[in-house]
């Protein structure tokens, strides 16, 4: 039978309002904290709708794993979501220091969460406060949706056009353009100039999925900046793999993806926590 995570709900204050949030605690949690914000095209989802996904993160890892309730457009558009996602990453870096006394904090997020994490990665980075790692599945990066793999299959979801206007929604028409300075805030992390001393990113991907061009394509420019970087494509595969359960092995079966991205944040945590040259996996 699938396990489960103890969690509990708590709203976190952030400039004026609060933030809901559930927090997953492994009974024998290793101590690390990793903040997820779930897809929905920034306009719909919930960490209620993402728990089991964020509840199997935490028991694959072993770690706290944060679901975040961000603000969502029309209503709030960019940058109220990622401004959320940063106080819940703040809150748990309080909590793992009060905890262990050591910031081991993560950020992470699938689809348009994914790219919130991304970009809160890089907001992190520019104020000093780098997380540990930054875990994302299947981002989109590109407003304009160009690149060939929306085009691979008709009928795959989600189409350029759907994506297109949920950028729209999300960040209004402003062509991307490189934003300079310590306090940028980040739509899609295609907006920093410069990706070097980003987070250790951990990258996940269907072989089906229309964002996935965006996806190997933003590896490559971390990479290119000297950025540690892992990319797992899983074939047979299309978008919102998180949510889906295994081909195999009946009711209840998570998707591998899911398996995968939890084991990456304990080997990230691991690695952090007792970086001695003589640990290998």
């Amino acid at each position: 039978m699938k396990g489960t995570v103890p969690w509990t709900e708590a709203l976190l204050p952030s400039g004026g309002h609060q933030v809901p949030v559930r927090v997953y605690r492994p009974e024998r949690s290793l101590g690390g904290w990793l903040v997820w914000a779930h897809g929905g095209s920034w306009q719909h989802g919930s960490a209620a709708q993402w728990h089991e996904a964020t509840s199997d993160l935490a028991r694959f890892s072993g770690h706290n794993v944060v679901g975040v309730d961000y603000r969502l457009a029309p209503a709030h558009a960019h940058p109220a979501a990622l401004l959320d996602v940063l106080a819940a990453v703040r809150w748990a870096r309080r909590e793992a220091v009060r905890e262990t006394g050591a910031a081991l904090v993560a950020v992470g997020g699938d689809s348009a969460g994914g790219t919130l994490a991304a970009s809160a990665a890089l907001v992190l980075r520019n104020a000093g406060q780098s997380p540990a790692g930054q875990f994302l599945a299947y981002p989109p990066t590109d407003p304009g949706c160009r690149a060939p793999s929306y085009r691979a299959e008709a009928g795959a979801f989600p189409s350029a056009a759907r994506m297109r206007a949920a950028w729209h929604v999300y960040r209004g028409s402003a062509p991307v353009r490189p934003l300079t300075g310590a306090d940028a805030l980040y739509s899609t992390p295609l907006e920093a100039p410069d990706l070097s001393g980003a987070a250790p990113a951990y990258l996940a991907v269907g072989d089906l999925d229309p964002v996935a061009d965006d996806v190997h394509a933003y590896a490559g420019a971390l990479r290119r900046a000297g950025v540690p970087t892992t990319l797992r494509s899983f074939p047979g595969t299309p978008h919102a793999a998180l949510l889906m359960p295994a081909a195999q092995g009946g009711p209840g079966r998570a998707h591998p993806m899911r398996r995968w991205l939890g084991r990456m944040v304990s080997v990230r945590f691991e690695a952090v926590a007792d970086p001695a040259p003589h640990r290998t996996r």
